[in-house]
């Protein structure tokens, strides 16, 4: 995604951004700042094959004030790329209509902002300078890029257990920490990306497992998680994905994952037929996976209605990774065998997996 910043008037108002819009790309000519209304805002920039995370601003932060201030002689330029994270509402402000404002101050309130904006500057180059390239990806093809690898989804996933499980307080609807907590061990104790956070808390809000509710001040800093055994099963599945060649990691399309859904929704109506003298003999027993069959037909019947292009065949993802067996055809009847229990435990793993893909594509193409 990208955005013509160059051509952005000298104005100011009231502006909205979808969720991945840029708002302003590095090196582009500067020509405003923006205070955030309401949502978030990510700072990165781009280094080798890849990008390096700066920072989430949010509500109430200004962002773009810094190029007011470059006087090197290179003109204003944005010295980072900020893209919206969630539906932000910004206000922009001119340079034009700020250097009005700063033209009024009493000349030494001018001197401190300027001094103030000098050093911070100056520091900000230092960082730079001593990052490292923290974009290459283990075992990735060259080129390729993840904004959030697998390392950092188990580093993220066991500190929001951490957390919930130590600080959490009951909940009518799970448990709940403060933001405020949460912050304390990810940024001054583990120095977790806040980018990289902030789109997992984004994911788990997103698939209904975590709530963002107002706290005292009014703000979305109460987090409230419904089931801390799913960041535990997560958790579990990523550790375990890690050890994996590429070609036996899990990998169901979305099609496959949409029709997965319907049957998990179609079941109570139509409760799947046990397949005779098939059941396990007991807990240990896995000679036959696959203990129930399923008619898939009336979902196929709805995709049709929906002009949805998803056939029998994309189950096959779903097969390869043993959550559903052999089909057959019985008149108007398609019959395919199951491992319900799996699949009810599988299907949010396989959600949050392409909740992740899909973040991981759409920031590769920033």
């Amino acid at each position: 995604m990208s955005t013509d910043t160059t051509k952005t008037q000298a104005k100011s108002g009231l502006r909205q951004l979808r969720p991945g819009e840029v708002l302003f790309n590095d090196g582009d000519v500067a020509e405003s700042l923006y205070i955030i209304q309401k949502g978030q805002i990510r700072l990165y920039k781009p280094k080798g094959k890849g990008f390096i995370e700066i920072a989430v601003l949010r509500t109430g932060e200004v962002i773009g004030e810094m190029a007011f201030f470059d006087e090197d002689g290179s003109g204003k330029k944005r010295s980072a790329s900020g893209a919206a994270m969630v539906p932000t509402e910004i206000i922009e402000i001119s340079f034009l209509a700020f250097g009005k404002t700063m033209a009024t101050l009493n000349p030494w309130f001018k001197t401190i902002i300027n001094t103030l904006a000098t050093r911070l500057r100056k520091a900000n180059s230092r960082i730079k300078e001593l990052e490292s390239n923290s974009t290459s990806n283990y075992g990735a093809k060259v080129g390729e890029y993840e904004f959030i690898k697998p390392a950092e989804i188990l580093k993220v996933l066991s500190t929001v257990f951490l957390v919930f499980k130590t600080h959490g307080e009951k909940h009518e609807n799970g448990v709940s920490i403060h933001k405020k907590t949460l912050d304390l061990y990810s940024s001054d104790i583990y120095n977790l990306a806040e980018a990289k956070l902030e789109a997992i808390l984004l994911t788990l809000k997103e698939l209904g497992w975590l709530e963002m509710l107002e706290d005292a001040d009014k703000l979305p800093h109460l987090y409230v998680m419904r089931n801390l055994e799913l960041l535990k099963t997560l958790f579990i599945f990523y550790n375990t994905e890690k050890s994996l060649p590429d070609e036996k990691k899990l990998k169901v399309s979305n099609q496959c994952t949409t029709f997965l859904e319907k049957i998990l929704q179609y079941a109570p109506k139509f409760p799947p037929i046990d397949i005779p003298n098939q059941r396990p003999r007991d807990e240990f027993d896995t000679s036959h996976r696959y203990t129930q069959q399923f008619n898939i037909a009336p979902i196929l019947e709805e995709f049709k209605t929906r002009n949805l292009t998803i056939n029998a065949d994309h189950l096959d993802d779903a097969r390869s990774v043993q959550l559903i067996g052999e089909r057959s055809v019985e008149g108007k009847e398609i019959w395919v065998e199951i491992d319900m229990p799996k699949l009810k435990r599988m299907y949010p793993i396989i959600k949050f997996v392409n909740s992740v893909n899909r973040q991981n594509r759409e920031k590769s193409n920033y």
